[in-house]
């Protein structure tokens, strides 16, 4: 079995940070515009550096979506940063009409995702973004585990002519993915693999999937772990050859489980290989205040959760 070593916990948000101060760097196309939440977006080093490439728009979400939209047509990569219920929920309409439409090179990078905002509450926790942004067509969906891999991602998407969405987070998690690696977008990371279950984890539930597979060992439970860090589009070839192989599969998020990452994989599943699952993730309900980790055991999003599911879905075998 194959061991993680967390390098140091570090916030998935610094991640883009650093990947955007790079980008500054290499890529004089891009640009980034935010809605008055600098420091919250770590955009601090890409200010600095560019201060003639970035847009302060204020408290003013949909105009901000729509100037990034406006950027693109002359060739710019407009990079826009706010928390992820702003990013999806405040502007919707923006977004669907003046960047998901006509298919405008604009990324949407949201910070401050699920249920580990924490203290700040339930108006602040979204758990439908993912939902919302993947049934747009058109739309790249991103959802990162750590800082590493936020970076990565950042500096990739910035390649990827269309649409994207990038979903981050606010508190400080284990950092584990490689520092030098490729990020490739759809293409699912194996991680572990196993023979008696697939677990297939997006965001701050990969780690969390990761301690499961460990703690399932010890039971003689053999884990295949997948990283899914791209939702759309889905790896379905990596998702159907592990439960092909396995028989079953749990799916871990830190969102809904109507419109996430658990009902994607059911699609794949019940149009090429029916198998039974069981899901990780929010039932249908609004979060509230407390700690990241409070939250994330009292809502059943943990390594302890994933391991029960594991015994679950075993039994359906």
């Amino acid at each position: 079995m194959k061991k993680y070593i967390d390098t140091g916990k570090k916030d998935t948000r610094s991640g883009f940070g650093a990947g955007l101060e790079e980008l500054g760097k290499t890529n004089e196309n891009v640009v980034a515009l935010c809605a008055d939440l600098i420091g919250s977006l770590k955009m601090d080093a890409f200010i600095a550096n560019n201060p003639d490439r970035f847009f302060q728009v204020g408290i003013a979400e949909a105009n901000m979506m729509g100037i990034a939209a406006g950027l693109t047509i002359g060739g710019k990569i407009p990079f826009t940063g706010t928390f992820a219920n702003f990013s999806t929920g405040r502007v919707y309409d923006q977004i669907r009409q003046s960047i998901a439409y006509s298919g405008k090179n604009v990324k949407i990078c949201a910070s401050h995702a699920g249920l580990t905002l924490g203290e700040d509450g339930a108006t602040h926790q979204i758990l439908e973004d993912i939902g919302l942004m993947k049934m747009l067509p058109g739309m790249t969906v991103i959802n990162t585990c750590d800082y590493n891999q936020t970076k990565a991602a950042t500096i990739a998407i910035a390649d990827h002519q269309g649409p994207v969405y990038l979903r981050f987070g606010r508190p400080k998690v284990a950092n584990f993915t490689p520092e030098d690696q490729k990020f490739e977008i759809g293409k699912a990371v194996m991680l572990q693999e196993g023979s008696d279950v697939t677990i297939v984890a997006t965001g701050h539930l990969v780690w969390e999937a990761l301690r499961a597979a460990e703690s399932l060992a010890e039971e003689g439970i053999s884990s295949e772990v997948i990283n899914i860090h791209t939702i759309k589009p889905l790896d379905d070839e990596a998702i159907l050859n592990s439960v092909k192989k396995t028989g079953c599969i749990v799916t871990a998020e830190e969102h809904n489980y109507l419109g996430g990452l658990g009902e994607s994989v059911s699609r794949v599943l019940v149009k090429n290989h029916p198998a039974p699952q069981e899901f990780i993730a929010t039932n249908d309900t609004f979060g509230e205040s407390g700690t990241p980790d409070q939250l994330m055991e009292k809502y059943g999003l943990n390594a302890e959760a994933i391991s029960n599911a594991v015994h679950k879905v075993i039994k359906r075998k």
